[in-house]
């Protein structure tokens, strides 16, 4: 599947891969600082942002849209950065294509399973009517979603007034979220590469406890917390996660 992309800058290909229920322009500030040095590519995953809408998100399937839209845009071999979900979509990438990721970079996630805590977001956002407006949805979503911030955040993809009122493919995601929130790859798969995990200093998501299992993948990992930054680090401190991709994408 060909995936909408979002170009800046010359050099270096540099691709951004976002987080579940985001879209390449959240790492808006992020490529355009990183656009002085390197062609950044943003992409929007399959169901999310302005791509294509369909059935299954298994990593392999969403891994290899993103190397075949690379492949189609000659951005190979690639920098590739993914956060959440991306950084699980970045890291099948570089297994399954370790000649086509020169350096890989892993945004607050681990190659594990996580809860499905997502469930209830998903099943909020379906329940809302056709034509619901963003004051209606808010309030809709507030019980279910307390964070101001998190609703925002999803609310990016409501579209107030249309039917249906969201422009991602939420069905296809909610039906996929076993698949998105595990983790499974065949058991030769390594990622020789460099590669750098980088955990916010206020979240949980990469925990002492995932390091054997990422050291098994990605043998040559090295490790990074970021400060003054939670799980959507690059949006917390977007200066100082700029600083740590560009130090280490240009080793």
């Amino acid at each position: 599947m060909r995936l909408h992309a979002t170009e800046a800058g010359q050099g270096k290909p540099l691709v951004l891969l976002h987080g579940l229920f985001g879209s390449g322009r959240n790492f808006g500030a992020v490529q355009r600082a990183l656009a002085k040095r390197f062609r950044v590519i943003a992409l929007d995953l399959r169901n999310h942002g302005a791509s294509p809408h369909t059935g299954g998100m298994a990593y392999v399937e969403m891994a290899t849209d993103v190397l075949d839209t690379l492949t189609a845009l000659q951005a190979l071999p690639a920098v590739v950065l993914g956060h959440s979900m991306g950084g699980k979509v970045a890291m099948r990438a570089a297994l399954d294509r370790p000649d086509a990721v020169t350096r890989l970079i892993v945004a607050d996630i681990a190659p594990v399973t996580y809860p499905p805590h997502f469930r209830d977001y998903a099943t909020a956002m379906l329940g809302l009517p056709d034509g619901t407006t963003r004051a209606q949805a808010d309030t809709a979503l507030a019980g279910v979603v307390p964070d101001a911030a998190v609703r925002a955040f999803l609310l990016q993809n409501l579209v107030p007034g249309a039917a249906p009122p969201w422009r991602i493919g939420l069905a296809e995601i909610a039906a996929a979220l076993p698949e998105i929130t595990g983790w499974h790859v065949p058991e030769d798969a390594r990622y020789a590469g460099p590669t750098m995990f980088v955990a916010g200093e206020t979240s949980d998501y990469i925990r002492p406890e995932h390091r054997d299992a990422i050291r098994t993948l990605f043998p040559a990992a090295r490790f990074v917390t970021l400060k003054h930054a939670g799980h959507w680090l690059h949006a917390d401190n977007p200066e100082g996660f700029v600083a740590v991709v560009e130090a280490f994408a240009t080793e």
